[in-house]
């Protein structure tokens, strides 16, 4: 309960005042079954091992936005320009006083204090003042993102004319766009909503009005600049502006229709499987014995061709030969074998966090090298695919700005706070971290299309995306470790590739092998000695008996 936090931490200790610790109790066991809100917390602190990989992606440093940030004195210079935005609000409202809109927000405190992780010790009359005033500067930087009739508003006031520029040139409009994504600087969207219906006298063109906001600004935030349709997010069902924000770019609800949409059908397969009677399961019948048929002479034709190496490689001298010739000619059917095994615990694999092997993919330059090709998608992450056929890997286009780290380490933190099932956009972050290790490997991406650079060089790009290494746990994201395994088993099976980590493994990193190498060189060198000489002397001997 929110509310037994400040009264149970503030008098902790000598000053502990028993009779006002019952009262509070009752009064918030009161208000909470009057209210019966189940709210989620959904504004969280960083976790500490992202924090502290980079801080200055995550602690705002020209504006605070909520209770986390507020007192902090290198701050205080925006204090100014919320309190101006503030009295133009009243202005907006008219006949109502901006005491009242606060009286308002107010009676939400329950509501308030809920969204957020943290305690926080404010009473209520602070916190309602605080939340009126960011709402008020927030609301009014929002308002040049605000799309009617595919144009958008640029009012901004005299008094932040230096701070607020749609065209992104100023050093300020762009500190305040970090800080305003960042997960710990964000306050209920709610409230914007509620502030809103007193200038709108309309719950219907507040919410018009807050999501034609949120969407000029998610478009000009978001890395992907390409996206043809951005899915369709309710201001209701969002929390926050970062919330917000990754629903429009993480592919949550897109997934799971598909998954739905795959259910259906084959659930549609099934009901017309069961009316079409005898004849499809007679099909259905000769399918699986032709499956069976197939798979027992395949197995068997391997075991035709691997007898005679079986038993080669058991006699003497052969032995150490043995994993350098499987591992060049029969590591495929090692792979092909995994599948059918690994399919017994399925379902157990999917919960569990994924092997290193499973993350490792090969750089953008070494996949070039083995013959990949590389194609932008207008779209989002649910793009990302690998034509085996083709040998095409196709990835989202993406656009790296000033502010784009902030904004892709700060929605990695969120998902990790909030999302209780796969960590898709974190996963992708993970796959552009391992494809991305080099300048190198940054440029041929740009060349591709795929990556739109607007930072100081391509090594900037690398840095960012290798920068992003820290997570706070492994997940497995089933499309997207799919595209991960294709790709590694497509680049593991070249002769080129092959042939290479051979080398690598048995020549150069193999003291014995190159011992037996030494050994058959200088046993064969003997040889020809020895047929040479012999043939030498057969010769001579054939010459004096003439």
């Amino acid at each position: 309960m929110p509310f037994l936090e400040p009264t149970m931490t503030s008098n902790s200790g000598s000053d502990f005042n028993e009779h006002r610790w019952v009262i509070q109790m009752r009064r918030t066991l009161e208000e909470e079954l009057e209210e019966e809100t189940d709210i989620p917390v959904s504004i969280f602190n960083v976790p500490k091992n992202l924090l502290a990989s980079n801080p200055d992606s995550y602690i705002p440093q020209q504006v605070s936005l909520g209770p986390y940030h507020h007192w902090r004195p290198e701050l205080y210079d925006m204090e100014r320009y919320k309190l101006s935005a503030a009295k133009r609000t009243q202005k907006h409202l008219q006949t109502i006083k901006f005491q009242h809109l606060v009286d308002q927000l107010t009676k939400l405190e329950p509501k308030i204090r809920d969204c957020y992780h943290k305690y926080l010790d404010f009473n209520g009359e602070t916190l309602a003042w605080m939340m009126a005033v960011d709402a008020s500067f927030l609301l009014e930087f929002l308002q040049i993102y605000a799309i009617k009739e595919d144009k958008v508003l640029t009012r901004a006031s005299s008094r932040m004319s230096h701070l607020v520029d749609h065209a992104g040139r100023k050093s300020a409009h762009n500190s305040i766009l970090r800080d305003m994504v960042m997960l710990e600087n964000q306050i209920p969207l709610f409230l914007l909503r509620k502030m809103l219906e007193f200038q709108f006298s309309s719950s219907e063109l507040a919410d018009s009005m807050l999501f034609s906001m949120l969407l000029g600004l998610c478009k000009e935030l978001s890395p992907f600049k390409m996206m043809d349709e951005f899915p369709n997010v309710q201001v209701a069902d969002s929390t926050h502006l970062l919330d917000f924000l990754y629903s429009m770019i993480a592919p949550k609800s897109e997934e799971q229709s598909k998954i739905n949409e795959v259910d259906e059908q084959s659930e549609g397969r099934e009901s017309k499987e069961m009316s079409s009677g005898k004849s499809s399961r007679l099909k259905k019948l000769l399918d699986e014995v032709w499956k069976l048929l197939s798979k027992l002479f395949s197995r068997l034709v391997k075991v035709v061709l691997k007898l005679p190496w079986t038993f080669i490689s058991n006699l003497p001298g052969f032995k150490l030969l043995k994993q350098p010739v499987e591992y060049l000619f029969f590591s495929e059917n090692k792979e092909e074998a995994r599948p059918e095994n690994g399919n017994l615990n399925s379902n157990i694999n999917i919960s569990r966090p994924p092997l290193v092997e499973e993350i490792t993919i090969p750089s953008i330059t070494e996949l070039s090298n083995a013959g990949v090709h590389f194609l932008p998608t207008n779209g989002s992450i649910l793009t990302i695919n690998f034509d085996v056929v083709t040998s095409t890997l196709y990835l989202p286009t993406v656009g790296l700005e000033v502010n784009t780290e902030v904004i892709l380490r700060n929605l990695v933190a969120y998902e990790a706070c909030n999302a209780s099932g796969p960590l898709v956009f974190t996963r992708y972050t993970e796959l552009m971290n391992g494809i991305i290790d080099t300048e190198e490997d940054a440029k041929l991406l740009r060349e591709r299309g795929i990556i739109f650079n607007h930072l100081k060089s391509d090594e900037e790009v690398a840095d960012l995306w290798n920068g992003m290494s820290k997570s706070v746990r492994l997940t497995k994201v089933p499309f997207l470790d799919k595209v991960i395994e294709d790709v590694n088993k497509y680049y593991n099976s070249r002769w080129k590739i092959k042939i290479g980590n051979f080398m690598k493994l048995y020549v150069f990193g193999s003291w014995q092998f190159l011992t037996l190498l030494a050994a058959i060189l200088l046993l064969l060198l003997m040889t020809l000695q020895a047929f040479f000489s012999m043939y030498r002397c057969a010769r001579m001997f054939h010459i004096r008996s003439m």
